[in-house]
């Protein structure tokens, strides 16, 4: 019997069968525009879809110019039908489905010719757009359907309309920002026009046998969205016009509710999901935040969905559906929704890549795991996440790996990241390396620490050291003090710390810390979301029957201590130097929870009495029962120069090469790369 065999079952469409119910969701990887972009998407792609994925849904490509992301932006177009086939080719040669999502922008675009039903700027976008006129609107419905043809002859299997996230056709569907008074805007049938004439004009001229999906703004979570009938409405229009998919999407992207990060919930909208699909006689796909096979076999027998899809974690792992099928849950390496490295990246013009797999979208560049030439004896010096990563790629290659931990459990940061709540998820990379190592017979020794003559001694032909960091201290702020722990201690021992914490230091583990310590529960199971909880405090309207499934947010949630986060820079923003995509909703859940902020802090010492300090220039006693240094990390790299001196080769990566800046990403990358080199 199949571990998930509702995940696992076919979805029969008419006239072609999904081999599964996993929808590889659209991700704009940046590889969309790339100069050897289509040949990097064939590959990327292509191996997603030996990997398993059922349907896989490529970046988005607008339909014409106004629709461009941006000034370089991917647009469907004749020249550009030979490059697609490449891709469309390498997916089909490996026994894969995929179609081409056509987005237009609308007033998200970032170059001087966008446009939108009404002349009215996003907050998130300094440029104002120009109303589109009457024939305009025709003729967006005509390039669309041209784009859709032109997919087609490039081998597509059909195309996905994107309606969602508030892009174009969002836009038409929302009184916030359609304010039109033709046959195209007022009433809710005249602003549904656009998306059913686009979908009825990509059926007449790609005819029945064309997959066609159509992504729908379940929850816009914006003033001024869409109701619920609305969206039934809508749903029900595009399906009638002819979509055979009806893939839900969560939220505008100007939203100031978190929908994918980590601290969402995982399925924490598939509620929405299964509201919608009790009126609809077409397969719904659910979204958001599901990122294991056992969460998305559950959400389809308990009939939320028809499918999930899944976008992210395909980037961290492209044989998720493959090993879930194999009955191999444990080495799937799962979505943490960290989104240091895909949302970030995309959001700042970079290429999109993964965290917990630094291949992704860079398959030529990584390649395949070659085996070495000659099999080589390699140490392992730490199992944080740039040692695991080193041991993994290091044993995959064919070398005989030994791993030396010297405490008693594999993981180093992360398994402080997972004690944070919201971080919950950071404990499956820990399981995915730990299955590793023992699939690939890593030799791992544990609470081992690695010296220097033991490693010379033994003769190995190759020593990765990836020993990590050490909280920095303060020696005005003496560690023998009782109040005083560093952010380490207060995470592994959150009951140390008293009523009342002053945190120094306001980069991202000094937020972790605020949030656990003023957390009144701590870090939860993410097997048992609290759905409930997280759409409350958020403002989500479960029982939608506000525009945009908005209510107003409680004015504050509960909190076990007081706490303060201190931060030496002056006029400087509050989370400016976290994560571009989350760093707002990082700082909005402290904020709620009553933490307090002070910048332009300039620390004194440690007294009886308190913590001298002046901020702004004036004198100031910080009293507090605790004091949580959370300044930066030192390197820890002390046997380098023993094993330079006994001319052994090493690699110092992670924390241990340069601890300023370090996160998981470049940590996991070092020690892949490391690993590649030997």
């Amino acid at each position: 019997m199949s571990p998930y065999p509702h995940l696992l079952s076919p979805l029969n469409l008419g006239f072609v069968t999904l081999p599964n119910r996993t929808l590889m969701g659209s991700m704009h990887t940046g590889l969309e525009e790339a100069p050897d972009g289509y040949d990097r998407q064939a590959r990327f792609f292509a191996r997603r879809a030996q990997g398993g994925a059922g349907l896989i849904v490529t970046g988005g490509v607008s339909p014409n110019e106004a629709g461009r992301l941006g000034r370089k932006g991917a647009v469907m177009r004749e020249a550009v039908v030979a490059g697609h086939a490449r891709i469309t080719t390498a997916v089909r040669q490996s026994g894969g489905l995929i179609v081409l999502q056509l987005l237009h922008a609308g007033r998200y675009a970032r170059h001087d010719g966008l446009v939108a039903p009404s002349p009215i700027a996003s907050r998130i976008n300094p440029l104002t757009p120009r109303e589109l006129t009457e024939d305009e609107i025709l003729l967006t419905i005509k390039d669309f359907a041209n784009a859709a043809m032109l997919a087609k002859e490039a081998g597509y299997h059909g195309v996905e309309i994107m309606g969602s996230e508030g892009y174009l056709l969002n836009q038409f569907l929302a009184p916030r920002t359609n304010q039109r008074t033709d046959r195209w805007g007022g009433s809710a049938a005249n602003r549904q026009r656009l998306p059913a004439e686009i979908v009825r004009a990509v059926r007449a001229r790609c005819g029945e046998e064309f997959i066609l999906v159509y992504r729908q703004s379940l929850l816009d979570l914006v003033e001024g969205g869409s109701t619920f009938d609305e969206v039934v409405d809508q749903a029900k229009t595009v399906a009638a016009a002819g979509a055979n998919l009806v893939n839900t999407g969560i939220g505008w992207h100007e939203a100031r509710i978190p929908t994918i990060a980590h601290m969402v919930p995982r399925g924490a909208f598939a509620w929405a999901a299964a509201r919608l699909r009790s009126h609809l006689n077409l397969p719904v796909v659910a979204s958001n935040r599901i990122n294991t096979p056992e969460l998305a076999d559950r959400l389809i027998a308990d009939g939320n969905a028809d499918m999930v899809s899944m976008a992210r974690p395909f980037l961290s792992d492209p044989d998720f559906v493959a090993k879930a099928r194999a009955g191999r849950r444990a080495v799937i390496n799962v979505c943490i929704g960290c989104n240091q490295a895909c949302l970030d990246n995309a959001f700042t013009g970079q290429l999109t890549t993964c965290m917990v797999n630094p291949a992704a979208c860079r398959e030529a560049e990584f390649g395949d795991v070659a085996a070495p030439i000659e099999p080589k004896r390699v140490a392992v010096v730490g199992a944080g996440p740039a040692g695991l990563a080193a041991a993994v790629t290091s044993a995959e290659r064919g070398h005989r790996v030994t791993l030396f931990e010297m405490s008693e459990r594999i993981g180093g940061q992360f398994n402080l990241a997972r004690r944070i709540p919201g971080k919950e998820d950071y404990a499956e990379t820990i399981l995915y390396y730990g299955a590793r190592l023992s699939e690939l017979g890593v030799e791992v020794r544990l609470g081992t620490l690695a010296r220097a003559q033991e490693l010379l001694a033994a003769a190995y032909d190759h020593v990765i050291l990836a020993t990590g960091v050490e909280p920095r201290v303060l020696d005005s702020v003496g560690m023998d003090d009782p109040r005083v722990l560093t952010y380490a201690q207060a995470i592994e021992m959150p009951e140390r710390a008293g009523d009342t914490v002053a945190i120094l230091g306001a980069g991202g583990i000094g937020f972790d810390v605020a949030q656990l310590l003023a957390h009144p529960t701590g870090a939860g199971d993410p097997t048992e979301p609290d759905i409930e909880g997280f759409s409350r405090d958020w403002g989500i309207d479960t029982a939608f029957t506000e525009r945009g499934a908005l209510q107003r947010p409680p004015t504050s949630w509960p909190a076990a201590r007081r706490v303060t986060i201190f931060q030496r820079k002056p006029g400087s923003a509050f989370g400016a130097g976290l994560s571009k995509t989350r760093g707002w909703a990082n700082v909005q859940e402290v904020a709620h929870r009553g933490v307090a902020m002070t910048g332009d802090v300039v620390y004194g010492h440690l007294a009886l009495e308190g913590l001298h300090v002046t901020v702004g220039g004036i004198p100031r006693l910080v009293v507090a029962d605790t004091f949580v240094l959370c300044i930066g990390q030192e390197p820890q790299a002390g046997i380098a120069p023993a094993l330079a001196a006994g001319r052994v080769p090493y690699s110092l990566v992670g924390g241990a090469r340069d601890a300023a800046g370090l996160d998981a990403v470049r940590a996991i990358e070092e020690g892949t790369r490391a690993a590649l080199t030997i």
